[in-house]
């Protein structure tokens, strides 16, 4: 690891149900552990953003969430309005049916959407939702990304089918290289996951149980 473990959590909850005082417990436990960044619905944006304003804990938030199956002008709206809210990073969904009608000239052209409203200076994190792919799949939902421009590939919203596997990131990063960034999210519980993901290739991982994974890698 060329860096500390909590500089890889991206410290999450999107549940719908969040209330604005467990956002704020995510937010103390992320100024506390100094994780990456917080990852939290767009609705909570604004105020984390100027919580954590003193502190070097990146605002992430979600762009076509959970489904990808808004339209590229939304996606791309969305992104903007988060950024002017603050947000430093924004992770947003494919357009899944696209990819899997084999559709992915319509795949990279929706992700550029939203990296060009980044502009570089948001990080971009594409969402690919590796459950639903084929391998192949996987592959091409890769490249379209990469050559959207994108920062990272994500494999997960953790609300579908299923989350990240070793498999998959492994298979991501060797799509990517090693210059493009792999984020491993859903279902990341604990310690030996965590740095089996990053053994895999990932370079953030996307989890809820942040605090458990940073206990138990004091133990």
């Amino acid at each position: 690891m060329e860096r500390a473990l909590n500089k890889y959590i991206d410290h999450t909850l999107l549940k719908p149900e969040a209330t604005l005082a467990q956002v704020d417990h995510l937010i103390d436990e992320a100024k506390e552990y100094n994780f990456m960044s917080v990852c939290i619905n767009p609705t909570w944006v604004s105020h984390a953003a100027e919580r954590l304003a003193d502190t070097d804990v990146k605002v992430c938030t979600v762009i076509g969430f959970p489904l990808g199956a808004n339209t590229s002008a939304l996606k791309a709206f969305e992104a903007s309005s988060a950024i002017d809210d603050g947000a430093n990073e924004v992770d947003m969904v494919i357009n899944i049916g696209a990819a899997k009608a084999g559709d992915w000239d319509k795949v990279q052209a929706d992700i550029k959407a939203v990296v060009d409203v980044a502009d570089h200076s948001v990080v971009v994190k594409v969402i690919i939702e590796t459950c639903l792919l084929t391998d192949e799949e996987k592959v091409k939902a890769c490249q379209a990304a990469k050559a959207a421009g994108a920062d990272y590939v994500k494999t997960s919203t953790g609300f579908s089918t299923g989350g990240a596997t070793v498999e998959d990131v492994r298979l991501m990063r060797e799509t990517v290289g090693p210059d493009m960034g792999v984020k491993a999210s859903g279902g990341v519980g604990n310690y030996q996951d965590a740095m089996a993901m990053i053994e895999a290739g990932a370079s953030r991982i996307g989890a809820s149980k942040g605090i458990q994974i940073m206990e138990a890698a004091k133990a």
